[in-house]
């Protein structure tokens, strides 16, 4: 991340007075109990913010149904349109901390052009069940229902991923994820950037975060350098379509650059001014989306 983007990432968090205990309190255990002060920012690492509650409050038309898939030890959420539709599916999903209705205006998009979308939400996030989730989490996630809407009938014409959802895609798509085309929009090339931001935001010590970095690996069976563009993006054998703001303040400009040059044949749009979220609606963006899609 560039100075500009963590200054601006940490001032969103460190506004919430939830956000200055939890930094006070992580910086007692360092001083006092090492070890605990690891478990506690592993565990709040892994925490999405801002809480669920606040976006499973929205209600959602009568025109979609809600369905949950049990999975680990939490649970999926899916979204999709009552009617009946044999028009190839879409696999629509939000970042970290995000929730499906964030997606919702690319999902009308892709009805008008005869596309049949499905909102995905991650365990932890709106409705679905869990207290925590990780981007290892994110990528079993992707694998798991994209087999299953295809074992369903269902023929997956691709996946459009936001955010931490589009770095779990890309590793997934590496891995052989069965989707026939890929959208990543404002990726972020390197979850150990986050892990640093992190730090800087609850005042962790380098031998702290360090610490909680290895124990999410060996948790999860994942080194975090295996999710970097470099590493996944030669695996990557599908169409694909990155498109990156200029001026987001929560993944680099560059992070969108390194997945372009790194998975043969991909397709860049640079947008402006529109920043991290705004690209979920901007007309432009999903017509070009779409495109690609359809």
């Amino acid at each position: 991340m560039t100075r500009t983007s963590l200054e601006a990432t940490s001032a969103y968090y460190s506004a919430s007075p939830m956000t200055r205990i939890f930094r006070w309190g992580l910086g007692a255990s360092q001083q006092l109990w090492p070890a605990l002060a690891v478990r506690a920012a592993y565990r709040l690492f892994c925490t999405p913010l801002p809480p669920k509650w606040i976006s499973r409050r929205r209600s959602w038309s009568p025109d979609w149904q809600i369905e949950q898939w049990p999975f680990e030890n939490a649970s999926l959420t899916l979204y999709t349109r009552r009617t009946a539709s044999t028009a190839p599916v879409v696999l629509l999903v939000h970042g970290w901390g995000g929730h499906a209705g964030q997606m919702l205006a690319l999902a009308d998009e892709m009805l008008k052009q005869g596309l049949q979308p499905v909102l995905l939400e991650m365990p932890a996030h709106g409705r679905s069940r869990g207290a925590s989730s990780n981007l290892p989490q994110f990528a079993r996630v992707l694998d798991y229902a994209a087999a299953r809407l295809q074992q369903q009938g269902g023929t997956l014409r691709g996946m459009v991923a936001h955010s931490l959802a589009a770095n779990a895609a890309a590793y997934a798509a590496s891995r052989g994820l069965a989707a026939g085309r890929l959208v990543l929009l404002a990726p972020p090339a390197s979850p150990l950037e986050y892990t640093r931001l992190f730090a800087h935001v609850f005042g962790l010590r380098e031998a702290t975060r360090a610490a909680m970095q290895r124990r999410i690996e060996v948790r999860e069976g994942m080194l975090m350098p295996l999710f970097e563009p470099a590493a996944v993006g030669p695996r990557i054998r599908m169409p694909t379509l990155v498109v990156h703001d200029r001026q987001d303040s929560i993944n680099r400009f560059a992070d969108g650059v390194a997945y372009s040059q790194a998975i043969e044949g991909a397709r860049l749009v640079a947008t402006e001014g529109l920043g991290h979220r705004r690209i979920l609606k901007d007309g432009a963006v999903l017509q070009q989306v779409c495109a690609f899609l359809a």
